[in-house]
C-alpha cells in the first residue's frame, strides 16, 4: 500500500512561483520558485499536514485518483507514511495494537511507536515481519 496524494501545480507567472495545492487536503498549500522546488515542498507540506491529522487522531482523507495536466502525486516521508499505512491495515482487518504486537513478539508499547509518525523508525525485519501479518509483500524503492 503506497500512499500518494494528488498535488495541482500551477505557474503563476507574476509571481514568477509555482503554487501547489492539494485537492484532498484542505489548508494544504506552498510553493517553489523552480517545479523540482515546488514538489520537494510539496512533500515537506504534505508531511506536516499528514502527521498533524494523525497526531490529533482526527481521520485522514483518502487520496483521490486526480488526472491532469498539472497533477503529480506526491508521497510523505516515510516518517509520517509507514505509521499511516500500519493503522490503516490494522484497522481494516478489525485488529488492536495490542494484537499486532502479540502477534509479533514485541511489547505493546514497542508497537505503539511504529504507527506513532516521527517515532517509527522499523528495521527492514520488522517491516517484513509486518507485511506477512497483513498479507502484503513489502517492496523498497530507493530514489
Amino acid at each position: 500500500m503506497i500512499l500518494c496524494y494528488p498535488a495541482k501545480i500551477k505557474y503563476i507567472s507574476e509571481d514568477k512561483m509555482y503554487f501547489v495545492e492539494f485537492p484532498d487536503l484542505p489548508g494544504c498549500l506552498t510553493e517553489g520558485e523552480t517545479l523540482d522546488d515546488a514538489k520537494h515542498n510539496a512533500q515537506e507540506a504534505l508531511t506536516g499536514y499528514l502527521a498533524s491529522v494523525f497526531e490529533r487522531n482526527l481521520k485522514i482523507p483518502e487520496p483521490s485518483n486526480i488526472k491532469g495536466k498539472g497533477v503529480y502525486y506526491i508521497e510523505p516521508e516515510p516518517e509520517v507514511s509507514v505509521p499511516i499505512v500500519l493503522r490503516k491495515l490494522r484497522e481494516t482487518r478489525k485488529l488492536t495494537q495490542g494484537d499486532i504486537a502479540k502477534v509479533l513478539g514485541i511489547s505493546y508499547q514497542a508497537y505503539q511507536r511504529l504507527e506513532r509518525p516521527g517515532k517509527s523508525n522499523p528495521t527492514l525485519k520488522t517491516l517484513e515481519r509486518l507485511a506477512k501479518v497483513f498479507h502484503k509483500e513489502l517492496h523498497l524503492e530507493f530514489a
